[in-house]
């Protein structure tokens, strides 16, 4: 394979960097045409429109969108008939992923109050939100972990409803995406997918509800479709192709390094897998796994497309340079492959998920670790977080004035209210002096 090789002794290291790290965001004028005509159908027509293209797209055909709904009843006779082997294995990862939401409500979704010097109580109230949507992707893939990462953190939240929609084309239901809704707590499951699922989210329709936040992945239809609804509703985040970066000290098994790099580069030809590392003998180590692993993969032509596009294989000075360039990448999944994980730590500041050690590999987390597998990606995690708990609630702040108190900060709002020549704001303020 021939995969890109930078070291940062040279010259042109930032110029080459920035070109394998580039990706173009902007949406092909197509899709955004097709899916601005798609939603305003779905505003405007409601469940006809979803008919429709639920027709023309899945192949699903539906006299009613009712009928594209899967109760209750189904969902949980998926479940019960599960080979054993996966029932265990997707209670299992349900159960870590909702010990870990669990604990992250507890220290990241707590409300407060304080009294201060005049008696006023000031503080913060958490609320759920009352009705979410999750995108569940369908068709080429089922993705079960997909419906436990959106729907745990929302019922761990205590959010009222939690609606799903999932594409099922020609009417091919996945049991364990239906098993893994049941398991999640979800309320509704429809088979609806692409822009017009997200427009019967955002929008409603006769029979689907509108939700407040809409969250999971999609094809470039439906991440069009959420960045076109963002503000009727929320959403979790746009997410461009899978990343994987790799800190490697030269300690670690280079055929389990290979394989985590391939475990992205497999999604598609878009994903990104690179690797820093302050030895170069271990770089070719690496390399030369790949080489050989790369033939036994069912997926070869997927991962030599990705790693020949978009990987590389980056030799630093050290493992303190090759923190600050993660630092700047700062990638969806982030392994550090050392012997000493932990003492890197507190150089690594921006990454979706950071992964310690040899037996960490990023499949787990993608699975069944625990922490969420809806990451920032495209560097967004400079300035963004893993899907959670707190995605799924609002924080009201809470202000009760005593008489005292309004005394005293009365005339700081007169002043400053004059200032901006807001004169209610300012006599709203000295009426109670």
């Amino acid at each position: 394979m021939k995969i890109t090789r930078l070291a940062t002794t040279a010259p042109d290291f930032d110029a080459r960097l920035q070109q394998l790290l580039h990706w173009s965001e902007d949406t092909d004028a197509g899709i955004e045409q097709a899916v601005a005509g798609i939603l305003a159908e779905v505003r405007s027509q409601g469940d006809a429109a979803v008919l429709a293209r639920t027709a023309q797209f899945d192949g699903l055909h539906a006299a009613s969108v009712a009928e594209l709904e899967i109760g209750a009843a189904e969902l949980k006779a998926a479940f019960d008939g599960l080979p054993a082997v996966q029932r265990q294995a997707l209670q299992l990862a349900a159960e870590r992923v909702r010990r870990y939401h669990q604990a992250q409500a507890q220290a990241c979704c707590q409300g407060f109050e304080f009294t201060d010097d005049e008696g006023n109580r000031l503080g913060q109230q958490v609320t759920p939100l009352d009705r979410v949507g999750i995108y569940v992707p369908g068709g080429k893939a089922a993705y079960p972990s997909s419906v436990l990462m959106n729907a745990i953190p929302a019922q761990v939240a205590g959010v009222g409803e939690i609606i799903m929609v999932v594409p099922t084309p020609r009417g091919e239901r996945n049991a364990l995406v239906l098993a893994a809704a049941h398991l999640a707590g979800v309320h509704r499951v429809f088979t609806i997918g692409g822009a017009q699922a997200v427009g019967a989210l955002a929008y409603g329709t006769a029979t689907v509800p509108r939700v407040d936040k809409i969250t999971g992945p999609g094809n470039a239809y439906v991440a069009a479709a959420k960045r076109r609804v963002f503000g009727q509703v929320g959403i979790d985040m746009i997410a461009g192709p899978s990343e994987i970066l790799v800190l490697a000290d030269g300690t670690v098994n280079p055929d389990w390094v290979a394989m985590d790099l391939f475990s992205q580069a497999e999604h598609d030809e878009l994903a990104q897998s690179i690797l820093l590392c302050p030895d170069a003998a271990y770089i070719d180590a690496v390399a030369a796994a790949m080489e050989r692993l790369v033939q036994e993969m069912p997926r070869a032509a997927v991962i030599r497309a990705s790693l020949e596009g978009r990987g590389g294989l980056i030799h630093t000075r050290s493992m303190a340079e090759a923190c600050a360039i993660s630092n700047r990448i700062a990638p969806e999944h982030l392994e550090v492959s050392a012997a000493e994980p932990r003492q890197w730590l507190p150089h690594l500041k921006h990454a979706g998920a950071i992964f310690l050690g040899a037996f960490a590999s990023e499949s787990l987390g993608d699975y069944c670790a625990g922490p969420n597998h809806v990451l920032p990606t495209s560097g967004t995690a400079r300035f963004s977080s893993p899907l959670g708990v707190y995605d799924f609630v609002k924080r009201s702040s809470l202000i009760d004035i005593s008489e005292q108190g309004a005394q005293v900060l009365g005339p700081v709002a007169d002043t400053l209210a004059q200032g901006e020549g807001l004169q209610a704001h300012a006599r709203s303020a000295t009426l109670r002096l």
